[in-house]
């Protein structure tokens, strides 16, 4: 069986085409998305419908990224990141907030033996691989996990930092980003799971898009996309002088 992952799209259109091409290249049985669809400034209305798409398509699964969950917030004088929100509020059709908003928090696939969430199965926000900025420790990560069945496989995203790791029969990924990246280098990621009679490999992807395409649409129509446009042309935060 095989299962194309990906995630933290982050309203990057340019950069999910990439990848969806990429993918299909592969020909997988499956689609999982790990969430974190929209909140971002390269074309999210595009981003949008190409996720749609890909439900119809290849009725891809979803779990709901921590950005998801803000894109169900009401907003108040004290909601973070307001300024964004509103702006993706004003561009985004009306059901698409309250659609990844409500998608479960991790999916169990292939009889069991993969599970899949954006940060850990029970929260979006936690950061199932990382302990502040420093790798978890296993037994860390055991915690957080908590029961994982028969699984053989757990896959999250969020902290936009590509891993591996083998703990007894739980095989832990860290799928990568297909956007925002934080480590320098802008290509967009995403993993392909490949399992036979219980045994699953691991393969992480990297793919090219036209990335001054992405920081240009930024640029001229995202809110504080001179930001968006730093990161996506670094593969770096933008960082404050």
């Amino acid at each position: 069986m095989k299962i194309a992952v990906f995630g933290d799209v982050h309203g990057n259109r340019f950069a999910l085409e990439a990848v969806v091409q990429d993918i299909e290249q592969h020909q997988p049985d499956m689609w999982l998305n790990l969430g974190d669809q929209l909140f971002g400034g390269a074309d999210p209305v595009g981003a949008w419908q190409v996720q749609q798409e890909l439900r119809a398509k290849y009725g891809a699964l979803e779990v709901r990224g921590n950005t998801d969950e803000r894109l169900g917030q009401d907003l108040t004088e004290t909601t973070e990141k307001r300024a964004m929100l509103e702006w993706l509020h004003s561009i985004l059709p009306e059901d698409a907030a309250a659609h990844v908003a409500g998608l479960p928090t991790s999916v169990t696939v292939a009889d069991g033996q993969v599970i899949a969430a954006h940060g850990a199965p029970d929260s979006a926000w936690t950061y199932l691989l990382l302990d502040g900025k420093a790798w978890a420790t296993n037994d860390l990560i055991l915690e957080r996990l908590g029961d994982t069945g028969k699984a053989r496989v757990v896959i999250v995203g969020h902290s936009h930092q590509e891993h591996v790791r083998q703990i007894g029969q739980v095989t832990v990924v860290n799928a990568g980003a297909v956007s925002r990246q934080k480590d320098g280098c802008p290509l967009a990621r995403w993993v392909l799971l490949e399992g036979h009679n219980g045994i699953w490999n691991v393969t992480f992807r990297r793919v090219t898009y036209n990335v001054e395409a992405a920081a240009r649409w930024a640029e001229q129509h995202a809110h504080k996309g001179a930001q968006e446009a730093v990161q996506l042309r670094t593969g770096a935060p933008h960082k404050k002088p």
